[in-house]
């Protein structure tokens, strides 16, 4: 869903503006794992300069975690990623597939195969589950290739619809993955849901729409200790060589679980410090004092 759109003929379009499409290979022909790279990334909000010179490379198949005091811009890197129009870039690039997607609306990054996984995911009454994912689903299946002709032709296109069979074997076989009840997707999507429940949901969505390069921003934020045990069971079932995952977070509990292959830190704007997996741990027993200062730390 998108956060930033909230009038209900928007939800329509919401179902698809934040989802994934991953492209299937072509039989006997080998791809090359798709990197998302950014480079000297500067952006700012309603004036204020927030990133101040980004630099960072995702590939397909490894996991990151993006650690770092509260406003360093962990979660304005994912905004900006994937578009938020509130973000204002200022300098700099980020690539996707070799092509630089600043330009693009959200859903077409999100076609191309860039999923974001909110840390509040919003309500919306009246749109099950089911619903919801089956349509998202169906835009996945559209894609969006920056480098085809996408001049404008004055004609709506046609959505291909997907046969109910074939998605209910879907998301049966992905509900099963993630040990999902049935039930679950006949809710109204996240209305009344715990916090764990919703995280649930972002990480269904996800094992739908198989996304090459998946963000999760704060994914462990208000979950106990038994729903992060379950939500990290479901990341790992789903991680493998077709996707990248950034991990978002403050804190190296969730990393107990779901094992990066690099750390970075962030700190005003800029990633000051890169490590491997075993970083995340020293993190945890010195805090980010010893990176950033004393002074700056009382002032996060």
């Amino acid at each position: 869903m998108i956060p930033w759109r909230s009038s209900p003929a928007q939800e329509e379009v919401s179902v698809t503006a934040m989802e994934t499409t991953s492209a299937a290979a072509t039989p006997g022909v080998e791809t090359k794992p798709a990197q998302l790279v950014i480079r000297d990334l500067h952006a700012s909000v309603e004036g204020k300069e927030i990133l101040r010179g980004v630099d960072l490379t995702v590939t397909q198949g490894e996991t990151h975690a993006l650690m770092g005091p509260n406003g360093s811009g962990k979660s304005t890197l994912a905004n900006v990623i994937m578009g938020h129009p509130k973000y204002v870039v200022t300098k700099g690039e980020v690539l996707f597939k070799g092509h630089n997607i600043l330009e693009l609306s959200a859903d077409k990054r999100a076609r191309m195969g860039i999923f974001l996984a909110f840390q509040y995911p919003s309500a919306v009454p009246g749109v099950t589950v089911a619903n919801f994912l089956r349509r998202a689903v169906e835009a996945k299946r559209e894609g969006y290739d920056p480098a085809a002709n996408n001049e404008a032709t004055g004609q709506v296109s046609k959505r291909k619809g997907m046969p109910p069979s074939e998605f209910r074997k879907l998301i049966n076989e992905k509900m099963k993955i993630l040990k999902v009840d049935q039930s679950f997707i006949n809710r109204y999507l996240n209305e009344g849901f715990s916090g764990g429940e919703k995280k649930r949901a972002e990480i269904l969505q996800m094992a739908m729409l198989e996304p090459s390069m998946a963000i999760l921003d704060e994914t462990d934020s208000g979950l106990d200790i038994d729903a992060l045990r379950v939500v990290s069971e479901g990341v790992n079932a789903l991680r493998g060589p077709r996707m990248g995952v950034l991990i978002i977070t403050h804190y190296q509990r969730i990393l107990n679980y779901i094992t990066p292959d690099v750390v970075h830190v962030m700190h005003k704007g800029r990633i000051i410090k890169t490590g491997g997996s075993d970083f995340a741990l020293e993190l945890e027993k010195k805090g980010y004092e010893w990176l950033i200062g004393p002074e700056a730390a009382e002032e996060e």
